[in-house]
């Protein structure tokens, strides 16, 4: 193992979907009005929903955590620079000017990851800690793939979105061949059944932050990770080692998704 890595916590997305009034969902006063701001990490599920991912890192023996925000997020700075609301993590900020993609938002924290391996994860996700400790624990670039059929059993949600994630391409060594974003049918079906999924759970190196910095804009208009890991794999010959997983990962994105990821994360012990 090449030492306890940094984690990159992605937090700059505008919160698009987060931000769109839905009828027929109520919350609480605090909740609403972090959502209108699209603000995900801090909105309250209990607690602030970063606070859960902080703590879990911890938990996976994590210490060192960057947090890539906008320049207009100074009130998470305000938030964790608090006295005496840090005692396990050291936390430290990457400012992404413009949401331009994952794979830009990884480079935004290159200076605070140096020559180090690091973990990226995005903030509105909460893993279980099995996988935190598997990424923790890897010698080298990976991620962890979790199942389908576990996803739609056991995470916040709906079935017809899970089928809408990532589709990893697993080879009989278990490492990475591709990631199929946004599968059709006739692509899920030639998967089978044994069906894994990117939730963007990574442990990169400096060869796989060089290349994300070589990522053109995708269809969609946006710098995206795959696209530097299939660089690293195409230019760099990084191989990624694939955790496969059976577990639920839960997920903030939407108003809708609030209720249930606070009901999910209630008796959670949070220490930061």
């Amino acid at each position: 193992m090449n030492g306890t890595p940094i984690a990159v916590v992605l937090a700059r997305g505008l919160g698009t979907r987060m931000r769109r009034q839905a009828e027929g969902i109520a919350l609480a006063d605090d909740q609403s009005r972090l959502a209108d701001t699209g603000l995900k990490a801090l909105i309250p599920v209990g607690r602030p929903f970063l606070d859960y991912v902080l703590s879990g890192l911890a938990d996976a023996g994590i210490r060192d955590v960057c947090l890539v925000i906008g320049p207009e997020h100074d009130v998470v700075r305000d938030y964790y620079g608090q006295p005496g609301i840090l005692s396990r993590v050291t936390l430290s900020f990457a400012v992404q000017d413009v949401p331009r993609g994952t794979a830009d938002a990884v480079v935004a924290a290159g200076d605070m990851v140096g020559d180090r391996e690091f973990l990226v994860l995005n903030g509105d996700n909460y893993a279980p800690l099995e996988a935190l400790r598997a990424l923790a624990a890897l010698d080298g670039p990976g991620l962890v793939a979790f199942g389908r059929e576990a996803m739609i059993r056991e995470s916040n949600v709906e079935a017809d979105r899970v089928r809408q994630f990532a589709v990893v391409r697993v080879g009989s060594d278990d490492t990475l061949q591709d990631i199929v974003e946004k599968p059709d049918e006739a692509t899920l079906a030639a998967f089978g059944d044994d069906i894994y999924l990117s939730m963007n759970y990574w442990r990169f190196d400096r060869r796989v932050l060089d290349a994300c910095r070589r990522v053109t804009p995708s269809p969609r208009g946006e710098l995206e990770i795959p696209d530097g890991v299939r660089l690293a794999c195409r230019d760099g010959g990084v191989s990624f080692r694939v955790i496969r997983m059976h577990a639920g990962v839960l997920d903030l994105s939407s108003r809708s998704d609030i209720s249930a990821v606070a009901a999910r994360l209630a008796g959670v012990q949070v220490k930061l």
